[in-house]
């Protein structure tokens, strides 16, 4: 038993309500002592959970360094913010630290914010990988690329890709080919002939639109299409491989080569093992009734998803070893994960998104826990209380999980602008000025 675990609650499902059960086991297990964080940063949890409550410190707290565990930096703008972040792994990294001991926190993880992070840390070599559990496989550019060569590369499907959908699969899978030459390049090569798309050879291109191109992307866009057209020459007068089987063909011959764009992509492979999966339990489910009324599987698969009738949404995946690569995640992801790392980078200090909750009125997870008391109205004094428990369950949760030492990057103004100086950003400054 963890007595300051319990980081989510929902429903009726919490903390309280799971310790009532110590009641009727045969045996307890306390687990009191921290193996995995420094002393100094036990330290610096001692100090740092009464002041989030702005409660007095119990005595005998032990000394704290705060140089020895944290790390503080302020930014007025977000981009200088990432750049630092980036510029500090790359440090840690140098000297010997490995990409997999380190992790990215922020209250959400969302997409510009995870883009920022891995462009910044890939022109620095640094390898990355992300993990949010909201984001389904049908969410991802990954998805977006496989599905789209998949309706190519079966014209007979009668699916015809848009434009851009076309152009970012080929900027996606063709590793070097930016936004514009991969919108030429779509423009001249895509066409559609009685709701069949095809795909025209790169030799047809006049030589001075080739030369924008560059020889070598059309070499890639080349072979790319010579794959596709190989596929479904083969497929149009035999047995078509089940849709699971041409995707795991689609990303080992082609996308995962050197000179495309799958070769060095942590989260690309493992979304495409994702997405296999999926449609193999798809194929497993509704196989036999597709076949029995002559509808392809991966047809079917690709409009019901299209249609967001299926999300392809997929879990499982943090259940799998993690790969020697910078994780990012939403900060309880990393906790409900419960994989402890030596270095921690907390982003956005002074957002109110450490410890607010999501909006739910009709699935309140406090009015509908067994705990709470018929007809007792919740207040803004509950809402603030919940809050600080929150954040204190949270902050001791990560110091926890964390061998080394914590980064705390702030950020004076937010991606919109405001100015921001949330509670955990209060609470560490309290920390900071009873230690100077």
């Amino acid at each position: 038993m963890d007595h300051e675990a319990g980081y989510r609650q929902f429903l009726g499902a919490d903390p309280a309500s799971a310790a009532r059960l110590q009641s009727l086991c045969g045996e307890v297990v306390e687990f009191s002592e921290v193996l995995v964080s420094s002393n100094a940063l036990q330290a610096l949890n001692a100090h740092l959970s009464p002041a989030i409550k702005r409660e007095l410190p119990p005595p005998g707290l032990p000394g704290l360094d705060v140089s020895e565990a944290l790390t503080i930096k302020i930014h007025q703008y977000y981009p200088e913010m990432l750049t630092w972040v980036a510029d500090e792994i790359q440090s840690l990294v140098g000297d010997g630290t490995p990409p997999g001991e380190i992790v990215i926190l922020a209250p959400f993880l969302s997409d510009a914010l995870r883009f920022s992070l891995r462009e910044l840390l890939t022109a620095r070599g640094i390898p990355s990988r992300s993990h949010r559990p909201s984001r389904a496989l049908r969410e991802e550019p990954t998805t977006h690329t496989l599905l789209t060569l998949a309706a190519l590369a079966h014209p007979h499907w009668k699916i015809s890709p848009s434009q851009f959908d076309v152009t970012y699969a080929l900027l996606q899978a063709i590793e070097g080919l930016d936004l514009i030459r991969a919108r030429l390049l779509t423009k001249i090569v895509y066409r559609t002939s009685k709701a069949q798309p095809a795909l025209s050879d790169f030799d047809d291109i006049k030589p001075e639109t080739q030369e924008r191109i560059t020889y070598t992307l059309g070499n890639r866009y080349q072979q790319l299409k010579d794959w596709l057209d190989a596929y479904a020459a083969a497929h149009a007068v035999e047995e078509p491989a089940p849709f699971d089987h041409f995707l795991g063909r689609l990303f080992g011959e082609i996308l995962s080569q050197p000179g495309f764009g799958f070769h060095t992509g942590h989260d690309r492979g493992a979304i495409t093992a994702n997405l296999i999966e999926s449609v193999q339990k798809f194929r497993w489910a509704v196989g036999e009734t597709l076949a029995a009324a002559d509808v392809p599987l991966g047809k079917e698969y690709l409009l019901m998803v299209q249609d967001g009738v299926i999300a392809a949404q997929y879990i499982k995946r943090w259940a799998a070893p993690p790969d020697d690569a910078v994780f990012m995640a939403p900060a309880y992801t990393f906790l409900m994960n419960n994989h402890p790392m030596k270095y921690q980078f907390w982003l956005n200090a002074g957002s109110r998104g450490w410890y607010e909750r999501i909006y739910q009125p009709l699935t309140h997870p406090y009015i509908l826990s067994r705990n709470w008391e018929f007809g007792q109205v919740w207040t803004d004094a509950d809402e603030t209380a919940v809050s600080l428990e929150r954040l204190q369950r949270l902050v001791s949760g990560l110091l926890r999980r964390c061998g080394e030492k914590v980064y705390i990057a702030i950020s004076t103004l937010n991606e919109q602008g405001y100015e921001q100086k949330g509670l955990l950003l209060q609470a560490v400054n309290r920390v900071l000025q009873k230690t100077k």
